[in-house]
Formats: C-alpha cells, sequence, structure tokens
C-alpha cells in the first residue's frame, strides 16, 4: 500500500509541472501552520503584499495560533504559538510543550499559463525545532476549479516513504540530520535540507465561491507526539472543507491522519485597507474669496477688531479641527502660527487644515503662511505656503501635489516664544481610566492579564519642561499567580517582573520631569530623569541630529539608571549600570524603516539591536526586531537571544475618524535578561520623524483634504 501511494505522490507532482492550464484561482486558503497551504501541507502560493493572516486551528493534541506577515510582494513570515499536549512524560506542566516557532517562505517565480507557482520555505527555523522542515513545492491550477500541488520536504515532512537526499551529491553534510529539539532561538543551519527527503502532494477544488475541498498526502508521521500523546495518524490522506463567510471569516473542518478531527478559525486583513476608506472626518473648509474678509468684524478695525481679534477667532477656527493655536504673528503681508496637533495622524492633512483656517480668518492682505509644528511646545518643522496657492488648487484633481511643488518644508528651530498666547501656560493635564497590563507565553498560562485604573497628570510650566506622572491600582488579574522566578545566570533586570506583580499594590508607574529642546538646527534634545519606568530609575540624555531632507538620522543616548524597589513606590536596590546606545535610522523607501542601536543595556552586556518595521501610508506598521550581545546564548538561557516582533495600528484605521491614538504591542517569543533596554518614554526619533521633510512629502496627498 505504501508502495502504490508513493508511487502516486511522486505522479502528481511530476504532473503539477507538467501540465498546462489556462487561468488560475483567486480564493487564498491557509493550512493549520498559519500560511497558505492545504490542510497540513504548504503551497507555493502567496497572500496578497501587505496582508496580515491569523489563524487558530485544533486537531488531537495539537493547538496551533499564527501570525502571518506578506512582507514583500513574494516574502512572507510567520510567528506561531504552539500548544501539544502530554508530548512528555514529565510531570512538569503535565507534560503539555509550549512552543514558539518562526516560519519564512519565498516565492522564486509566480505561475503562468505554462509553468507552476514555485517555491520554497522553511519552517520553524528559529524556534526549539519541534516543528522544523524545509520545503520545494509547485504548485499550479487547472481552470478556475482545480489546484494541484506537490513538492519535496524535509524534517517532519520527511517521514513516509522517504528516500536518499538529492542533495547528497552536493555534499555528505546532507546524508544526516539532527533531530533533537533544541532551546530556541538558534539558526540550526547544518540541518537545512538535510537528512531523508519525501514527496507531500494535494489538491484543492473550488465547489463555489465559497466552499473549498481540500486533500493532501501527507509524509508527516507525528513521530514524537505519538509517543504519549495517543494521536493516531495511520493513513497518509488528510481531508477537509473550508467555508468562506462574507465577512472575511474562514471556517474549516477537517481530518489528519484518517482519525484526528480538526477544526480551524482564520482571517485575512490588508493593512493598506483601513476598515472605512477615505475616512468619515469632516469635510475642510472651503477657501472663499478673501476680500470678502476685509469686512469681517474681526478684521474691521472699526468695528473693534484688530489683531487681537483675529487670533480669538483663528484659536476657535483651528480647535474645531483638533489643532491648537500657541502662538501666532502678523506683520505686512505673512503670517505664521505655532500649533500642536492633537487630531490627526497624518501631519500633511493638519497643516493643510491649518492653512485653511488662516486662509478663511487672516485679513486680505497676508498672502504668505507659516505654520509651524510643536511638540510639547518646541518647535520640530515649518510649512511656507502662499494663500493664493491654496486658493487655485484647492479643487484641482492634482491640487495636493502641484501645492507640495510650490510649499517650503523647513527645519523649526528658529521659531522661539514670540506671540505666544498669554494663557497657553502652564499647561495641567490630567486623566483617570481604565488600564490592561499584558504578560504573554508563560506556560501555565500563555496569556496573563492585569486590569486596573490609572491616574495619568502632567504639568508643563513652559515649552519642553514637562513633569509626568503615571500611577496604577490594579483590581483584577493574574499576573502575580505565576510562579515563574528568575533563573538568571546574568543581572536579573527583566526576569523578575512576576516578583514586581507580587510585590506591588499601588504602582508609581513613572514620575519624570523632562526637557526637550532645540540645540540647534536640525538637532533635537532631551534630558530625562525620576522613575523612568516600571524597573528604573535615574536619569537620561539623549541627541538627535536629523535634517529636514534627509532619509538618515543619528542619534546617541545616555543613562544611568538604579534597579527599583520590588513594590514600585519610592525606593531603589543596590544594583545601578550606566547605559547608552549609538543610533542610526534610516528610510529605506517602499514603507520600510531600518534601525541599528549599538551599545551597552541594562544587564552591563554589550551589543546591537537591528530593527525592520514596514509602514503603511495610513499609519498601521508591522516590524519585528533582535539583539546580540556578549551574553552567550546559553547565559542568556531559554531563546538564546532577545527577539520580538510589534504591531502599531492607528485608532483611525479602524474608526475612521482622526485621531491621534494608536494601539501598540510587542510581542517577545520570551523575556530574559540579556540585551534589555531601558523603556524611557519620548525617545526623539519617535516624536520628530513624522514631521520631518520626508514624511511629510510622503502624506502629502492628503493636505488638501
Amino acid at each position: 500500500m505504501q508502495g502504490h501511494l508513493r508511487k502516486l505522490a511522486c505522479t502528481m507532482l511530476a504532473g503539477v509541472f507538467g501540465v498546462v492550464s489556462l487561468s488560475q484561482t483567486s480564493a487564498q486558503s491557509l493550512s493549520t501552520y498559519g500560511t497558505p497551504g492545504l490542510i497540513e501541507m504548504p503551497t507555493a502560493r502567496v497572500l496578497k503584499d501587505g496582508d496580515l493572516a491569523f489563524t487558530a486551528s485544533a486537531f488531537g493534541p495539537n493547538y496551533r495560533y499564527s501570525a502571518t506577515f506578506q512582507v514583500l510582494p513574494r516574502l512572507y513570515g510567520t510567528f506561531r504559538y504552539s500548544r501539544i499536549k502530554d508530548i512528555s512524560s514529565s510531570a512538569v506542566l503535565d507534560g503539555d510543550t509550549f512552543d514558539r516557532s518562526f516560519d519564512v517562505h519565498y516565492q522564486i517565480w509566480d505561475e503562468t499559463d505554462v509553468r507552476p507557482a514555485f517555491a520554497v520555505g522553511l519552517r520553524d527555523f528559529l524556534g526549539t525545532g519541534i516543528l522544523s522542515s524545509e520545503y520545494f513545492v509547485a504548485t499550479k491550477s487547472f481552470g478556475s476549479k482545480l489546484e494541484v500541488t506537490g513538492g519535496l520536504g524535509w524534517g517532519r515532512l520527511a517521514g513516509r516513504n522517504s528516500f536518499s537526499n538529492p542533495f547528497s551529491v552536493l555534499s555528505e553534510r546532507f546524508d544526516t540530520r539532527t533531530r533533537d529539539a533544541n532551546r530556541g532561538g538558534q539558526l540550526e543551519t547544518g540541518n537545512w535540507f538535510s537528512g531523508p527527503t519525501s514527496p507531500f502532494v494535494g489538491v484543492k477544488w473550488n465547489l463555489s465561491d465559497q466552499a473549498t475541498l481540500f486533500a493532501e498526502y501527507s509524509p508527516d508521521e507525528y513521530t514524537r507526539e505519538s509517543v504519549n500523546t495517543g494521536i493516531d495518524v495511520s493513513s497518509p490522506i488528510n481531508v477537509g472543507l473550508e467555508y468562506r463567510f462574507k465577512n472575511g471569516v474562514n471556517l474549516k473542518g477537517f481530518v489528519v491522519g484518517g482519525h484526528e478531527v480538526g477544526a480551524q478559525l482564520s482571517y485575512i486583513i490588508n493593512p493598506k485597507t483601513p476598515s472605512v476608506p477615505g475616512g468619515l472626518e469632516q469635510a475642510p473648509r472651503t477657501v472663499g474669496a478673501r476680500n470678502r474678509l476685509a469686512i469681517a468684524e474681526w478684521n474691521n478695525a472699526a468695528a473693534g477688531g484688530g489683531r487681537n481679534a483675529v487670533e480669538t477667532v483663528l484659536q476657535r477656527v483651528l480647535a474645531e479641527d483638533g489643532l491648537e493655536l500657541q502662538g501666532f504673528i502678523m506683520s505686512g503681508t505673512r503670517a505664521t502660527v505655532r500649533v500642536e496637533n492633537s487630531r490627526f495622524n497624518n501631519e500633511a492633512q493638519a497643516a493643510g487644515r491649518t492653512a485653511r483656517a488662516m486662509a478663511v480668518t487672516l485679513p486680505p492682505a497676508i498672502e504668505e503662511f507659516t505654520v509651524v509644528f510643536l511638540e510639547r511646545g518646541v518647535p520640530l518643522s515649518q510649512i511656507v505656503t502662499q494663500r493664493s496657492d491654496l486658493e487655485e488648487l484647492q479643487y484641482d484633481y492634482d491640487g495636493a501635489w502641484r501645492s507640495l511643488a510650490r510649499a517650503r518644508l523647513e527645519d523649526g528651530h528658529t521659531q522661539g516664544r514670540d506671540g505666544e498666547l498669554a494663557d497657553i501656560y502652564p499647561v495641567f493635564d490630567t486623566s483617570f481610566g481604565p488600564y490592561l497590563a499584558t504578560s504573554y507565553f508563560d506556560p501555565n498560562s500563555p496569556i496573563r492579564a492585569d486590569f486596573g485604573v490609572q491616574l495619568k497628570m502632567d504639568y508643563r510650566p513652559r515649552p519642553g519642561l514637562t513633569f509626568a506622572g503615571r500611577f496604577r491600582y490594579p483590581l483584577v488579574g493574574n499576573i502575580a499567580d505565576s510562579f515563574r522566578v528568575s533563573d538568571s545566570v546574568i543581572e536579573p533586570v527583566r526576569t523578575n517582573a512576576v516578583r514586581y506583580a507580587k510585590e506591588s499594590d499601588l504602582e508609581v508607574n513613572s514620575l519624570t520631569a523632562e526637557y526637550l529642546f532645540r540645540p540647534g538646527k536640525d538637532l533635537f534634545g532631551r534630558v530625562s530623569a525620576g522613575y523612568l519606568e516600571g524597573m528604573f530609575g535615574g536619569v537620561s540624555t539623549e541627541v538627535l541630529w536629523y535634517p529636514m531632507a534627509s532619509r538618515l538620522a543619528l542619534g546617541a543616548e545616555l543613562n544611568y539608571v538604579k534597579q527599583r524597589d520590588f513594590d514600585m513606590l519610592f525606593g531603589f536596590q543596590d544594583y545601578d549600570v550606566v547605559t547608552g546606545h549609538a543610533s542610526a535610522y534610516y528610510d529605506l523607501g517602499n514603507g520600510f524603516y531600518g534601525q541599528l542601536d549599538v551599545g551597552r543595556y541594562l544587564a552591563g552586556d554589550y551589543g546591537a539591536t537591528l530593527s525592520l518595521d514596514r509602514e503603511f501610508n495610513n499609519g498601521f506598521k508591522v516590524g519585528g526586531y533582535f539583539t546580540l550581545t556578549d551574553v552567550s546564548f546559553d547565559d542568556f538561557g531559554e531563546g538564546s537571544f532577545d527577539k520580538g516582533l510589534r504591531f502599531e495600528v492607528p485608532l483611525s484605521w479602524i474608526t475612521g475618524r482622526p485621531s491621534r491614538t494608536k494601539i501598540q504591542q510587542t510581542i517577545k517569543p520570551i523575556t530574559r535578561d540579556g540585551g534589555a533596554r531601558l523603556a524611557v518614554a519620548n525617545r526623539l526619533h519617535g516624536v520628530v520623524r513624522d514631521y520631518r521633510g520626508k514624511e511629510l512629502r510622503d502624506s502629502w496627498g492628503r493636505y488638501l483634504r
């Protein structure tokens, strides 16, 4: 029987490469691994560029939760969190294993009329190796209904009907494969495409636009799982049925190995497409004939108008658009306003709304508008435009980009406090509301959380100087219930997080004095002191060089901090450290941003962090990072080195309404002490970047919106 199945699989694999079809199917399906595939087997397909796919599947002892991001048109990556019940005979965690793994898949070429799509992939290439495999795969569609996939696999995909590795003709190292799982986080390159090889094959049949049938031949024998879990995969044939709901949710039922019944839920979003395309913001003001403004009450001296009256009206008009006027100068044919943008996550749109407010308010003689953007009262950048250009181009089909060609985008370092509104300082802001603190990947409870109330206070007596505090009181949660304690062989700067949760009640989460300033053109500075974060307090200094029109920014940070007491009140422990980094930030183009930080970390280790993010025009961001220091993989412990994924979703992407609020989350497979960095607030690049020339130009399409 197995010989016949092997011949069948190889024959179908050959057929994939040899038959011509006229069209391709369009529906995309995901495997239990969370990647484009059939049931368990991968296909050569990819998602749409930028797609973000979420999958949850369960069968037998296996529970898998995956997130897949289409990084480039041909490249996607996957992070997966898995639970395998009873795989171990150990009494720890009742024999369950919780595993984190990463995949990468590259489509070498796409399908044409005469050839299949062809791809190569690595599963669990940066994890413990429990799910580790590699593959080459081809996929071809025949008409609009049928799609056939076949490939060769290694590792877990080389169980049934395996044969000698074809790569052995290149080197003897491909003959054998180490099968032991490791502590995770290491690239086991010596295992890639090594050991025996097996074929896999499958078909996909679209019954309708919403229903699809799957059948596949799988070489995965679940060798490790079968020892203790009782999983029965005696048949190599897997079958499944998927239904795609109109709201985008996909539900799949399947049978693995002839006996194990499973279910899967998946959902795909594209960050390029917000929930409300075009947005729901109020339409911008129409710029009418300026001569009518000459008789406006606030511009008419005979009616008591004048500069102060103009300022009052302009302040009100700007406030209606969520823009706070902090300074106003009007002289001759020029006017300058200094504003803080508290509403629009598109800074060019905020500039356009400010210019419109000036155009419907200021006297007819004012021709040149200068809009200066402030952050905490500190000038960042300024945009100089002509009133006549706004009048001419407000209805022009290509008006936004024509206005950019005529505008001047300049550094705002020369702006002082002239024309500052009398009642701007001091500023005192308070907010009181709920908070949610989360902790991930504790084996006893993969998701832990604390819910409580939070008081935030800010006092700003002058531009750039802010005294801020954040106080928390947890009401309910289970972070403190974890029994995990630090087993670190280096200074436990992060692995005592559970102890902080256990021994604290009312938390002084942060209590700081911060000063932002402009030391010169294209230069920004920050000094912060106090209880800088939950675990450390001290002094942090930073300087950033960021030319207005440059893709490159350079920064340096130096900190002296002490570890705080576990009660998170006002005391300190004995451990102190000088830490800091030199940083380079670069706009790689096409929405990709790279960052390199080199220096000393909280545990006293030296090394570097490399980050890469992809940001879409609407502000949705997906990225990741990794850190390597002089702490060895063994001393670091589980995970081998620090790494993580991060998401940033603008609230406006969800609601369609303009907002500067962002939902941010960093997911770390494991939190250890090596490569840990101080979590100080308001690092300069994040404060400044959106208002520099490259970012303003990239978002200028909404200038007239």
